[in-house]
């Protein structure tokens, strides 16, 4: 028997097995330091609570949109999805939105929290633009929590590019 090749088959076999699917680290920025009077922060708008006796729901009318692996930005194609949401969403002003951001398995379980996070903050700055009212649009980040495909394999598989995505959910405002 030839060592050599078996040994050289295990030791690419465990390589394969062990980098598979990077992890990466989550970068953190240090708080910002208070410079004066002169500086002013800048402000988001309020974002509605997301907590309460009613849940938010997936309706037929608002589409999903997905992402590239490790994007977080809106392609053409996602906004002419997240257009017509809005279209939608304009017509029914009785209506709280929320927007969930999801990932594939890849990275660790701080990343995707932060990256789903960027991904669900992307579509509602995209809804605002659109002319949706900041108050009406709360964001949460699952990370890899509530994939579509669970163990979709490597990033570029295609049952990964499910779990990548963008929900947009929809409840009833509580009455004043």
């Amino acid at each position: 028997m030839n060592y050599r090749l078996i040994f050289s088959v295990i030791i690419l076999g465990t390589v394969i097995i062990f980098t598979g699917c990077p992890k990466k680290k989550v970068q953190t920025t240090p708080p910002p330091t208070t410079a004066g009077p002169a500086s002013v922060p800048q402000l988001e708008p309020e974002e509605p609570e997301i907590r309460g006796p009613v849940e938010f729901s997936t309706i037929p009318e608002l589409q999903n949109i997905n992402f590239g692996y490790d994007k977080f930005d809106i392609t053409p194609e996602a906004g002419k999805i997240l257009q017509s949401n809005a279209d939608y969403l304009k017509l029914h002003p009785e209506l709280e939105i929320l927007v969930e951001g999801h990932c594939c398995e890849c990275g660790t379980n701080e990343y995707n929290l932060a990256l789903g996070q960027k991904r669900a903050q992307a579509v509602r700055d995209y809804y605002i633009k659109l002319g949706i009212p900041a108050s009406d649009i709360a964001t949460i980040s699952y990370g890899e929590e509530k994939p579509i495909n669970i163990n979709a394999g490597p990033p570029d598989s295609p049952r990964c590019v499910p779990n990548r995505r963008a929900e947009t959910k929809v409840r009833l405002k509580k009455s004043k």
